[in-house]
């Protein structure tokens, strides 16, 4: 009896142990810290940014857009100009012309019309013919210069009247698109006003610990030099706003997007650059990644058209960027610290 209270005994403690192993052994649902390490108040707060900072890019697209609309009808603009005041001159010299070229059409000498032969016919002497002549040959001189001078100002007229309508056509075209643009520019200005205030209040609501991490920030007193001229100022302007805060529609000191800093970085070179990263990805020539060098931009997407972010290399494999709200400009890796959706590499100088 005993040894069989024993084992019923052994077999219970062995299955308390068997429930206790299972228990230590089995895998802790991760309700509050996701497998990626954020938690979800902080998922939720990238996820938000990165739907902001997409706005912002069409924002910044948009305004490079009407940038370049604005230049077309300048440019109109000044062709109708010219074209307007070169068919005016045109139709001046024509008027004068054509009343020389009337009056030398009906020139007489001594009141009747001449040529050669009657001049030879008619003159008393050898020397009257001479002079005969050579009066007749300065008419038709000054007739086909006339002349010449009558069709250049008609034909030039006709050409600027041409031009001046299609820099009409033009800056129509140009002055309506960039209107297009200005109402879009305002729909999507409020369409970031909107979300972006929806992002600050979620990273009000982040932990301290969820803050720490996006905003923590020590500065790289490392030194990194670019290719002499141009690239190396860019370099070192991007560098000394380490430190500054992230902001949407941002490019002066005190606070920058991404392609804020780049534009702004290069701007100190006196190399002017699209404000967006999008725009800024068809200036210069594409280097292979692992040949980069400081200087050069780095963008990240998929795919030209959603391009979404934009980095100064200053080293291989390294960066500085104004990567995203709550995160101050800083020196990271290229990957995955600029984005785990490296894109392509570009070359501005040099």
């Amino acid at each position: 009896m005993a040894s069989q209270r024993l084992k019923r005994g052994m077999r219970g403690a062995l299955t308390a142990s068997a429930i206790i192993a299972m228990v230590s052994t089995a895998p802790v649902p991760a309700l509050a810290q996701p497998a990626s390490g954020e938690s979800d108040a902080l998922k939720k707060y990238n996820e938000l940014n990165k739907q902001v900072e997409l706005v912002n890019e069409e924002l910044n697209k948009a305004k490079d857009d009407k940038d370049a609309k604005q230049a077309e009808l300048d440019k109109a603009t000044a062709d109708l100009a010219a074209a307007t005041k070169a068919k005016d001159e045109a139709a001046v010299t024509e008027e004068q012309f054509r009343g020389q070229v009337e009056t030398l059409s009906t020139a007489s000498y001594r009141g009747a019309r001449f040529n050669k032969l009657s001049a030879l016919l008619t003159g008393t002497s050898a020397q009257d013919f001479l002079d005969r002549s050579s009066a007749l040959n300065v008419l038709a001189t000054d007739n086909n210069k006339a002349l010449t001078a009558l069709h250049g100002a008609v034909k030039t007229a006709t050409e600027s009247e041409t031009k001046a309508a299609d820099a009409t056509k033009r800056a129509t075209e140009a002055r309506d698109a960039a209107e297009k643009l200005k109402i879009e520019i305002e729909a999507r200005a409020k369409d970031l006003k909107k979300q972006s205030d929806q992002v600050k209040a979620e990273l009000n609501k982040l932990p301290a610990a969820d803050k720490a991490k996006l905003g923590g920030f020590v500065k790289d007193t490392g030194k990194y030099f670019g290719p002499p001229g141009a690239a190396n100022t860019a370099v070192q302007a991007a560098l000394s706003r380490q430190g500054d805060a992230y902001v949407w529609g941002g490019a002066q000191p005190g606070g920058f997007d991404c392609s804020g800093l780049t534009s702004w970085a290069f701007k100190q070179a006196g190399v002017s650059l699209p404000r967006s990263s999008r725009q800024q990805y068809t200036v210069g020539k594409s280097i292979p990644r692992g040949q980069e060098q400081a200087g050069d931009l780095v963008f990240y997407g998929s795919s030209a058209g959603s391009i979404h972010h934009v980095a100064l290399v200053i080293a291989p494999g390294k960066i500085v960027h104004a990567s995203t709200y709550g995160k101050p400009v800083a020196v990271t890796s290229m990957t995955p610290g600029g984005g785990s959706d490296f894109f392509a590499i570009k070359r501005v100088v040099g």
